[in-house]
Protein backbone atom coordinates (compact mmCIF):
# COMPACT_ATOMS: atom_id res chain seq x y z
CA UNK A 1 0.00 0.00 0.00
CA UNK A 2 1.37 3.39 -1.03
CA UNK A 3 -0.14 6.38 0.84
CA UNK A 4 -0.80 9.34 -1.43
CA UNK A 5 -2.64 11.87 0.75
CA UNK A 6 -4.90 12.15 3.76
CA UNK A 7 -8.29 13.79 4.12
CA UNK A 8 -7.56 15.74 7.32
CA UNK A 9 -7.61 19.46 6.62
CA UNK A 10 -5.21 22.05 7.98
CA UNK A 11 -5.39 25.83 8.29
CA UNK A 12 -1.73 26.89 8.48
CA UNK A 13 1.45 26.26 6.55
CA UNK A 14 3.40 23.51 8.39
CA UNK A 15 6.61 25.49 8.81
CA UNK A 16 8.31 23.01 11.14
CA UNK A 17 7.53 20.01 8.95
CA UNK A 18 8.79 21.80 5.85
CA UNK A 19 11.93 22.90 7.71
CA UNK A 20 12.71 19.35 8.81
CA UNK A 21 12.21 18.13 5.25
CA UNK A 22 14.49 20.90 3.94
CA UNK A 23 17.24 20.04 6.43
CA UNK A 24 17.10 16.37 5.45
CA UNK A 25 17.30 17.24 1.75
CA UNK A 26 20.22 19.64 2.24
CA UNK A 27 22.18 17.04 4.21
CA UNK A 28 21.42 14.37 1.61
CA UNK A 29 22.64 16.64 -1.18
CA UNK A 30 25.83 17.22 0.81
CA UNK A 31 26.25 13.44 1.09
CA UNK A 32 25.84 13.13 -2.68
CA UNK A 33 28.39 15.77 -3.62
CA UNK A 34 31.09 14.71 -1.16
CA UNK A 35 33.89 12.51 -2.49
CA UNK A 36 33.34 8.85 -1.67
CA UNK A 37 35.89 8.69 1.17
CA UNK A 38 34.60 11.90 2.76
CA UNK A 39 31.02 10.65 2.54
CA UNK A 40 32.07 7.37 4.17
CA UNK A 41 33.81 9.28 6.94
CA UNK A 42 30.66 11.37 7.46
CA UNK A 43 28.55 8.24 7.75
CA UNK A 44 30.85 6.58 10.27
CA UNK A 45 31.06 9.76 12.29
CA UNK A 46 27.38 10.75 12.40
CA UNK A 47 25.42 7.53 11.80
CA UNK A 48 24.30 5.41 14.74
CA UNK A 49 26.57 2.37 15.05
CA UNK A 50 25.27 0.27 17.96
CA UNK A 51 28.57 -1.45 18.80
CA UNK A 52 30.41 1.88 18.99
CA UNK A 53 27.57 3.43 20.98
CA UNK A 54 27.78 0.56 23.48
CA UNK A 55 31.48 1.19 24.01
CA UNK A 56 31.02 4.86 24.84
CA UNK A 57 27.87 5.04 26.94
CA UNK A 58 29.57 7.14 29.60
CA UNK A 59 30.77 9.73 27.09
CA UNK A 60 28.49 12.53 25.89
CA UNK A 61 29.97 12.46 22.39
CA UNK A 62 28.70 8.91 21.90
CA UNK A 63 25.10 10.12 22.08
CA UNK A 64 25.46 12.65 19.26
CA UNK A 65 24.79 10.04 16.50
CA UNK A 66 21.39 9.29 18.08
CA UNK A 67 20.46 12.79 16.92
CA UNK A 68 22.50 13.27 13.74
CA UNK A 69 21.55 9.89 12.25
CA UNK A 70 17.94 11.13 12.04
CA UNK A 71 18.93 13.60 9.32
CA UNK A 72 20.92 11.27 7.08
CA UNK A 73 19.73 8.82 4.43
CA UNK A 74 21.16 5.95 2.48
CA UNK A 75 19.86 6.61 -1.02
CA UNK A 76 17.31 8.55 -3.08
CA UNK A 77 14.44 6.09 -2.53
CA UNK A 78 15.11 6.16 1.21
CA UNK A 79 14.85 9.93 1.55
CA UNK A 80 11.94 10.36 -0.88
CA UNK A 81 9.81 7.73 0.88
CA UNK A 82 10.63 9.11 4.34
CA UNK A 83 10.03 12.74 3.46
CA UNK A 84 6.76 11.92 1.69
CA UNK A 85 5.39 10.13 4.74
CA UNK A 86 6.57 12.95 7.01
CA UNK A 87 4.77 15.48 4.82
CA UNK A 88 1.61 13.35 4.67
CA UNK A 89 1.24 12.93 8.44
CA UNK A 90 3.38 15.72 9.87
CA UNK A 91 1.40 18.77 8.79
CA UNK A 92 -1.72 17.90 10.78
CA UNK A 93 0.19 16.75 13.85
CA UNK A 94 2.24 19.95 13.77
CA UNK A 95 -0.90 22.09 13.56
CA UNK A 96 -2.31 20.40 16.66
CA UNK A 97 0.91 20.72 18.63
CA UNK A 98 2.36 23.97 17.34
CA UNK A 99 5.67 24.22 15.51
CA UNK A 100 8.02 24.28 18.50
CA UNK A 101 6.31 21.44 20.38
CA UNK A 102 6.21 19.41 17.18
CA UNK A 103 9.96 19.75 16.66
CA UNK A 104 10.66 18.69 20.26
CA UNK A 105 8.22 15.79 19.90
CA UNK A 106 9.80 14.73 16.59
CA UNK A 107 13.32 14.72 18.00
CA UNK A 108 12.31 12.97 21.22
CA UNK A 109 10.52 10.11 19.46
CA UNK A 110 13.48 9.83 17.09
CA UNK A 111 15.85 9.48 20.05
CA UNK A 112 13.63 6.81 21.58
CA UNK A 113 13.60 4.97 18.24
CA UNK A 114 17.37 5.12 17.89
CA UNK A 115 17.93 3.87 21.43
CA UNK A 116 15.49 1.01 20.84
CA UNK A 117 17.45 0.01 17.74
CA UNK A 118 20.59 -0.05 19.87
CA UNK A 119 18.97 -2.19 22.57
CA UNK A 120 17.84 -4.80 20.04
CA UNK A 121 21.13 -4.77 18.09
CA UNK A 122 23.84 -3.87 20.64
CA UNK A 123 26.63 -5.72 18.84
CA UNK A 124 25.86 -4.51 15.32
CA UNK A 125 28.60 -2.58 13.55
CA UNK A 126 26.31 -1.52 10.67
CA UNK A 127 25.79 2.27 10.42
CA UNK A 128 22.13 3.18 10.81
CA UNK A 129 20.71 6.32 9.20
CA UNK A 130 17.25 7.67 8.45
CA UNK A 131 14.37 9.69 9.82
CA UNK A 132 11.94 6.79 9.88
CA UNK A 133 12.04 6.29 13.67
CA UNK A 134 11.03 9.92 14.29
CA UNK A 135 8.47 9.75 11.47
CA UNK A 136 7.02 6.63 13.07
CA UNK A 137 6.49 8.76 16.18
CA UNK A 138 4.52 11.25 14.09
CA UNK A 139 2.48 8.36 12.70
CA UNK A 140 1.76 7.13 16.23
CA UNK A 141 0.48 10.58 17.18
CA UNK A 142 -1.63 10.78 14.02
CA UNK A 143 -3.14 7.36 14.82
CA UNK A 144 -4.67 8.76 18.01
CA UNK A 145 -5.31 12.36 16.99
CA UNK A 146 -7.10 11.86 13.65
CA UNK A 147 -9.33 8.79 14.01
CA UNK A 148 -11.78 10.01 11.34
CA UNK A 149 -9.19 10.81 8.68
CA UNK A 150 -8.78 8.59 5.64
CA UNK A 151 -5.64 7.79 3.67
CA UNK A 152 -5.96 7.76 -0.12
CA UNK A 153 -3.91 4.70 -0.94
CA UNK A 154 -2.52 3.22 -4.14
CA UNK A 155 -2.82 -0.55 -4.26
CA UNK A 156 -0.47 -2.12 -6.84
CA UNK A 157 -2.91 -4.98 -7.32
CA UNK A 158 -2.82 -5.26 -11.11
CA UNK A 159 0.42 -4.35 -12.96
CA UNK A 160 0.23 -0.95 -14.68
CA UNK A 161 -3.39 -0.43 -13.55
CA UNK A 162 -3.66 2.07 -10.68
CA UNK A 163 -6.17 1.10 -8.00
CA UNK A 164 -7.03 3.70 -5.36
CA UNK A 165 -8.94 3.20 -2.12
CA UNK A 166 -9.63 5.35 0.95
CA UNK A 167 -8.46 3.54 4.05
CA UNK A 168 -9.41 4.86 7.50
CA UNK A 169 -6.20 6.23 9.00
CA UNK A 170 -6.31 4.05 12.15
CA UNK A 171 -6.66 0.92 10.01
CA UNK A 172 -3.87 1.98 7.64
CA UNK A 173 -1.51 2.78 10.51
CA UNK A 174 -2.45 -0.36 12.46
CA UNK A 175 -1.65 -2.52 9.43
CA UNK A 176 1.64 -0.67 9.03
CA UNK A 177 2.53 -1.17 12.70
CA UNK A 178 1.71 -4.89 12.63
CA UNK A 179 3.87 -5.31 9.52
CA UNK A 180 6.78 -3.65 11.33
CA UNK A 181 6.23 -5.79 14.42
CA UNK A 182 6.12 -8.97 12.36
CA UNK A 183 9.30 -8.02 10.54
CA UNK A 184 11.01 -7.11 13.79
CA UNK A 185 10.15 -10.47 15.33
CA UNK A 186 11.22 -12.33 12.19
CA UNK A 187 14.51 -10.42 12.08
CA UNK A 188 15.21 -11.63 15.62
CA UNK A 189 14.49 -15.22 14.61
CA UNK A 190 16.06 -15.29 11.14
CA UNK A 191 18.55 -12.44 11.30
CA UNK A 192 18.35 -8.93 9.84
CA UNK A 193 15.69 -8.56 7.13
CA UNK A 194 16.53 -6.06 4.41
CA UNK A 195 18.83 -3.96 6.61
CA UNK A 196 15.86 -2.10 8.12
CA UNK A 197 15.74 -0.85 11.72
CA UNK A 198 12.38 -2.45 12.46
CA UNK A 199 12.52 -1.91 16.22
CA UNK A 200 13.26 1.78 15.71
CA UNK A 201 10.00 2.00 13.75
CA UNK A 202 8.09 0.03 16.38
CA UNK A 203 9.28 2.00 19.40
CA UNK A 204 9.13 5.30 17.56
CA UNK A 205 5.45 4.60 16.87
CA UNK A 206 4.82 3.54 20.49
CA UNK A 207 6.60 6.66 21.74
CA UNK A 208 4.32 8.76 19.54
CA UNK A 209 1.26 7.03 20.97
CA UNK A 210 2.41 7.63 24.53
CA UNK A 211 3.82 11.15 24.26
CA UNK A 212 1.47 12.88 21.80
CA UNK A 213 -0.93 14.36 24.35
CA UNK A 214 1.92 15.91 26.32
CA UNK A 215 2.74 18.10 23.33
CA UNK A 216 -0.72 19.28 22.32
CA UNK A 217 -1.53 22.98 22.49
CA UNK A 218 -3.01 23.93 25.84
CA UNK A 219 -6.45 25.42 25.51
CA UNK A 220 -7.77 27.95 28.00
CA UNK A 221 -10.78 26.84 29.99
CA UNK A 222 -13.72 29.05 30.96
CA UNK A 223 -16.12 28.82 33.85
Amino acid sequence: MIPLRDTASRQKLPVATLSIIAINIIIFIKQLILPYDDNLNMIYRYALIPSQFAQGLIHFESYIPLFTSMFMHGDLVHIISNMWVLWLFGDNVEESMGAFRFVVFYILTGLVAGFAHFLFNPMSDIPTVGASGAIAGVMGAYFIMFPHSKIVTLIPFIPFVPFFIRVPAPIFLFIWFISQLRSGIMSGICGTIGGVAWWAHIFGFLAGLYLHDRFLKKKATTK
